[in-house]
């Protein structure tokens, strides 16, 4: 059964993008970057809802051939371009770079999903992973904690029925006093 985490740049208040999905705020250090290179790197799939995924290849397919692309933005993009990625989306759209598109019911395709063989599967995109946190599904929480209050904006966590208990299972310091928490689930 494949292992699936969510995991994002959030503000000490909980959100992942400031009002008006402003994410200026989290912008990352060299080493931050090359951290999440490192995962884009080592994923197996990436499960992206439809405003991520508008985002991602808004940039990244080209990223490295724009003027002044750094070796870490060639390196990443060639890494997202390579990585296997899924789209959710109720509206039909063609995508590329190693992606596929999911039109059914996210719940339903990601529980079949994690019942395949293969890496681990990255989750992103605030409605998709809500979804799957509501269901049970998230085996990892990645918080990559930036201090700044943003007040308002796209939440990290959703409601849920019932509590989730967690086991803090890594924790590391980046530069600018940014801070990741990894959490597992406890089954």
């Amino acid at each position: 059964m494949r292992n699936l985490a969510f995991g994002m740049n959030v503000s000490v208040d909980g959100y992942i993008a400031a009002p008006g999905d402003d994410l200026g705020w989290s912008a990352p250090s060299d080493e931050l970057f090359q951290w999440w290179s490192d995962r884009v790197g080592a994923t197996g799939l990436a499960l992206y809802g439809r405003k991520l995924w508008e985002a991602m290849s808004s940039h990244w397919p080209t990223a490295d051939q724009q003027p002044g692309a750094t070796p870490a933005d060639i390196e990443y993009a060639r890494r997202w371009r390579d990585m296997p990625k899924m789209v959710f989306s109720s509206t039909p759209r063609t995508v590329a770079w190693n992606t596929r598109l999911a039109t059914g019911d996210a719940v339903t395709e990601i529980t079949r999903l994690k019942a395949d063989d293969g890496g681990f599967m990255d989750i992103g995109g605030a409605t998709l992973a809500a979804a799957a946190m509501r269901a049970g599904l998230i085996d990892e929480y990645l918080m990559v904690t930036h201090p700044v209050l943003v007040g308002g904006g796209t939440p990290f966590f959703t409601a849920l029925d019932n509590w989730v208990n967690l086991n803090l299972v890594e924790t590391r310091k980046f530069p600018d006093g940014v801070v990741m928490t990894r959490y597992a689930t406890r089954r």
